[in-house]
């Protein structure tokens, strides 16, 4: 089997342990290197990431551009702020390079959809990290919807609340001080609350209404927003989604990132899986799903675990080598939900259809 080369392009603190760590399988006390998939390398616009990169046992290479002509490394996982993404898209792109791309892939549709060009016309795999999709109980709710065993679904609720910018140092960050970045609570955590309502659902978003929820946290970005939604289907839902509001411990923060999907029969509820979690024994919470209804209450843990950033790297990994590729397609679709959304909110909570 063919191995596949990454290098990171951003090597944050995210970057480092949900990607280098957990995805690529650098932490080898918790995780296991992914078959035919090596990490090579990483960079960064801040120099002392160097030694976190190099302690993993990676190459530091001095700037993006070293990356992209680098012949040894053939994909690329962009994880930097969101404005650079295009533009390192683009370049990556450019050099023959296939992609993953932090969500949202660009800040605007027109630079989303020439990303999805490049890709096309170069025949390279371009994906957006919509990880939240692999994680082994959003699918079990998936078949749930579907299967029927809520009884006749008419009502979805996504919940993703915790407190971000209170100090000095995050109220400075690219999410909270620069709007242009989409990097508030609408951008950061709604985009993945609209993904997954899709696929929960089975169904487009064809209309949102979003108001934003009254300022407490002093950020230039949004401090929170209710999101309204009607899918293709004729089904709705919402999402709940915030920067300023504390949730308690580190546990029930986590815990209240979820949805409820509401049913004829039964309610479904989850807890924790709308995060980083994948389910691995030693995480702060035990993910899990509750089925209730006509005098019942189920409780469902992953009866496996599949780490939700190795699944979306062996996925892209396996489309570089069948040549069935990824578009970005959904990456597209997702920023143009976004950006409606964006509008809604600015226009004081006006529908806005989806085309």
């Amino acid at each position: 089997m063919r191995t596949i080369r990454y290098a990171i392009v951003g090597f944050g603190g995210i970057a480092e342990s949900r990607l280098a760590k957990e995805g690529f399988g650098c932490d080898r006390k918790r995780l296991s290197p992914l078959p035919g998939i090596e990490l090579v390398g990483a960079t960064d616009i801040r120099e002392f990431r160097r030694s976190a990169a190099e302690s993993l046992g990676l190459k530091w290479f001095e700037s993006p551009a070293a990356v992209f002509a680098d012949p040894a490394i053939d994909a690329v996982f962009i994880a930097s702020d969101n404005a650079t993404h295009f533009t390192l898209g683009r370049d990556a792109l450019r050099a023959g390079k296939h992609v993953i791309v932090e969500k949202p892939m660009a800040t605007n549709l027109a630079q989303a959809r020439r990303l999805m060009l490049l890709a096309a016309q170069k025949r390279l795999s371009l994906a957006v990290d919509h990880m939240m999709v692999h994680n082994v109980l959003n699918q079990r709710a998936r078949e749930l919807v579907a299967n029927g065993t809520l009884g006749d679904v008419n009502d979805i609720c996504l919940h993703m609340e915790f407190f971000y910018g209170s100090t000095r140092e995050e109220a400075s960050s690219w999410r909270c001080a620069d709007p242009r970045q989409l990097g508030g609570p609408i951008g950061d955590v709604g985009s993945h609350c609209l993904y997954m309502a899709e696929f929960l659902m089975g169904s487009r978003i064809a209309a949102i209404a979003v108001t934003f929820t009254p300022r407490t946290l002093n950020i230039k970005a949004e401090n929170g927003a209710f999101i309204r939604f009607r899918f293709e289907s004729g089904q709705t839902g919402s999402a709940r989604i915030s920067f300023n509001d504390p949730r308690g411990s580190l546990e029930s923060t986590l815990l209240n990132l979820g949805f409820e999907v509401y049913g004829t029969k039964k309610v479904l509820r989850s807890y924790g899986t709308m995060f980083q979690l994948s389910g691995h024994p030693d995480e702060p919470v035990k993910i899990r799903l509750e089925v209730e209804g006509s005098g019942t209450r189920e409780v469902i843990y992953p009866e496996r675990v599949e780490n939700i950033y190795q699944r979306l790297i062996l996925d892209h990994a396996a489309s570089i080598r069948t040549g069935k590729r990824q578009t970005g397609e959904e990456g597209v679709h997702n920023l143009r939900l976004v950006l409606a959304a964006y509008r809604s909110a600015a226009s004081g909570g006006r529908e806005i259809k989806i085309r």
